[in-house]
């Protein structure tokens, strides 16, 4: 089922899917029309891609059949939305999530695969992989991205933006350090004008937990403070919602 809703005069999609299955299997073949489509106009595929369990399904459909053969991963660049503040082989990794789903099974170079360090000291961490994307990109104001896949947590939380975070607020930093208050965990992680300035962005939510925070990021319902989720809204780009039918059980 397809929602189309104008938020503050914002054209944005819902698509509700019957399953997390089915929501995976949309997901993947967005992202191969995507790639397809970038790659007709340059020569490269940059996609910033999303960590958390909702995703992973995504990956591992990428990796095999019919997805894997229709993508040249050798023009495709890997990048990250966000990272822990842990070792690349860490349980909690978001690289150690995608190398298992996906890189680990895919022939792509492995200079197309732009990993946050999460090892040492996060705000280095974080200037250190400004500084990679700033080259990258050279001579942009901000990096272009081709796609943005996202998710959402219960708290309305995108990437490592959290309610209420100095990060949420930045405005002329590419990556900066971050917190998740709850947990106490130092992450790292893109800014709000980075994930705003991308061609494309997909948020993936999933689950009934998630659906009255769903609502509210959506406005359908006011929350008393605007959610980071609700912060991205690309400038030159299109954004839409792939939500499960438990997730959008209240829309």
């Amino acid at each position: 089922m397809l929602i189309a809703l104008f938020v503050m005069d914002r054209p944005f999609k819902i698509s509700v899917l019957d399953t997390p299955e089915s929501l995976a299997i949309a997901a993947a073949e967005r992202f191969v029309e995507c790639a397809e489509e970038s790659l007709r106009e340059s020569d490269c595929f940059c996609v910033v891609l999303a960590g958390g369990n909702t995703p992973r399904r995504v990956y591992q459909m990428l990796a095999t059949e019919p997805f894997n053969s229709r993508m040249d991963w050798s023009k495709v660049h890997l990048f990250f939305g966000d990272e822990r503040a842990v070792p690349a082989d860490h349980p909690d990794s978001n690289y150690a999530m995608v190398y298992e789903t996906l890189i680990s099974k895919i022939a792509i170079p492995a200079q197309n695969v732009h990993r946050i360090p999460g090892e040492g000291d996060v705000n280095e961490n974080a200037k250190r992989y400004e500084n990679h994307l700033r080259s990258f990109f050279s001579e942009q104001a901000w990096p272009r991205f081709d796609l943005v896949l996202l998710g959402m947590g219960e708290d309305g939380h995108t990437a490592s933006l959290f309610p209420n975070s100095a990060a949420l607020n930045e405005r002329s930093r590419w990556v900066v350090a971050a917190r998740n208050e709850q947990s106490g965990q130092d992450r790292i992680t893109l800014t709000v004008p980075v994930f705003n300035h991308a061609r494309r962005v997909i948020f993936l939510v999933v689950g009934d937990k998630k659906a009255q925070r769903l609502k509210e990021v959506l406005r359908l319902q006011p929350a008393s403070e605007q959610l980071p989720a609700q912060a991205i809204k690309p400038i030159n780009g299109t954004i839409e919602w792939l939500v499960d039918a438990e997730a959008a059980s209240l829309l």
